[in-house]
């Protein structure tokens, strides 16, 4: 299939590229487009991302020296004895 390209800036951008590379405008925007895919798909996802902060956190963490979260400490953190 075709890409006809109407912008006039976009095709003086291209046969400028494939001037100083001393190719074709299809393979300079064939390289443009490759490489702007390689940099969308290379940034993670937000899911990725939270994967990571989890993964980061628990290997921060110990769990041998924390606390149990057992019914004395889940009522210890709503305790309100020193609310006014």
């Amino acid at each position: 299939m075709a890409l006809f390209v109407k912008d006039m800036e976009v095709d003086r951008l291209a046969e400028r590229l494939a001037t100083l590379q001393r190719t074709s405008k299809t393979e300079v925007v064939r390289q443009a487009l490759m490489h702007e895919l390689e940099r969308i798909e290379g940034v993670p996802s937000l899911v990725e991302k939270g994967v990571a902060f989890a993964k980061a956190l628990r290997s921060r963490s110990n769990i041998a020296t924390g606390q149990p979260a057992d019914k004395a400490f889940i009522d210890g953190l709503y305790d309100q004895s020193d609310v006014r």
